[in-house]
């Protein structure tokens, strides 16, 4: 292949080669995922009963479908969507928007399983004694607040950045 024909942003070989320190980070990252896999299914069989493995199978089973069918679709459009109408807004509000929305997702489906189970009149009720569903709603109401307030801080900081070097 001649020089013309390559695009001037392709890489070369050598420079898409990772480099020694990154194979190394590589490595631990790997050797600390397995070693928290292996952990987890240590405390798993130790801790858990043979009879409630069904029910913690369809809970994991059920977070998995809620990310990939509810939370990772909504972080998406909600990603172009803000994209597309507001081209103005800094990559960076868009992922103080997106990061909440996951942070939100993730307690949600947290806290779901307590408003359930509340739900299904525990015969203990020191159990569950909040009030799970309203704690769920402020911290929506909460996250929603702090992220508005860090895009409008963001947004600000970007457009005065942009109107001093258009002066």
């Amino acid at each position: 292949m001649n020089q013309a024909s390559t695009p001037s942003n392709a890489l070369t070989a050598e420079q898409a080669a990772p480099r020694p320190g990154m194979r190394v980070a590589r490595a631990i990252l790997i050797l600390l995922g397995v070693a928290g896999l292996a952990w987890g299914a240590w405390v798993l069989v130790d801790t858990v009963r043979i009879a409630r493995l069904p029910g913690l199978a369809l809970w994991v089973g059920a977070a998995i479908v809620v990310h990939d069918a509810v939370i990772a679709p909504l972080v998406l459009f909600a990603g172009v969507l803000l994209r597309r109408a507001g081209r103005r807004l800094a990559g960076t509000v868009v992922t103080v928007l997106q990061g909440t929305i996951v942070l939100g997702s993730i307690m949600t489906l947290i806290v779901v399983p307590e408003i359930v189970a509340q739900g299904l009149d525990p015969k203990n009720p020191t159990v569950l004694p909040l009030d799970y569903g309203t704690n769920l709603a402020v911290f929506w109401v909460v996250i929603a607040g702090v992220a508005t307030a860090v895009s409008a801080a963001l947004y600000a900081r970007n457009s005065r950045a942009d109107r001093r070097l258009s002066l």
